[in-house]
């Protein structure tokens, strides 16, 4: 990840909650019920300030990562009231030291609109997952409407210098990375969905 990328999330740490206040409270309920699904051994995918701790189950075993480190230390100070084990380190989804096949369940909020190269990073995570295992998503995607989609578009060209893109196209980009979906749920229009995958 580059240091550029990097400092921009570290400037949004100290205020990360405050802006996504509404974001939880409008689609919390949508990610306690995606991510009660998870198994096992699990891999939060750009955990954030940890947020989306309280959304999984009691007794798993996290690992959660994001490649901000002022952002992995609000989150440690959430891990703390996890009822389970929950670990919290700084590292790149798109070059995961993981050993293949290490866990059961990776799960996402909000996540691959701001990797750089999304199915590079999917096939990452393709990797570290167990075959079989579960791939939970929450994501704003590309809508598919002609005209809400070229918007995106253009609105897409301003944000990437300063945030997430708006225009990706993730169950294409799922599908490019070898998974295969099993459910893909929209939750507003169609910019905001989950998703399942296996491996």
């Amino acid at each position: 990840m580059n240091e550029k990328h990097v400092k921009r999330w570290d400037a949004a740490a100290a205020t990360f909650d405050f802006f996504t206040m509404g974001i939880e409270r409008r689609y919390g309920g949508y990610k306690r019920e995606l991510f009660s699904k998870a198994q096992g051994r699990v891999m939060i995918v750009a955990a954030g300030t940890g947020l989306d701790f309280k959304y999984f189950p009691a007794g798993l075993d996290i690992t959660a990562i994001d490649f901000s480190p002022k952002m992995v230390s609000k989150a440690k100070q959430k891990a703390e009231g996890y009822n389970g084990r929950l670990e919290v380190m700084v590292a790149d989804v798109m070059n995961l030291e993981f050993e293949d096949a290490s866990f059961d369940t990776v799960a996402t909020a909000c996540t691959f609109c701001s990797v750089p190269d999304p199915v590079a990073g999917l096939r990452e995570v393709r990797r570290v997952l167990k075959p079989g295992g579960k791939l939970l998503m929450f994501e704003h995607v590309r809508a598919g409407n002609l005209l809400l989609g070229a918007m995106m578009d253009v609105m897409a060209l301003a944000t990437s210098f300063s945030g997430p893109g708006l225009n990706r196209r993730t169950a294409d980009n799922i599908r490019k990375a070898g998974f295969k979906i099993t459910r893909e749920y929209n939750i507003y229009l169609d910019v905001v969905k989950l998703f399942e995958a296996s491996h």
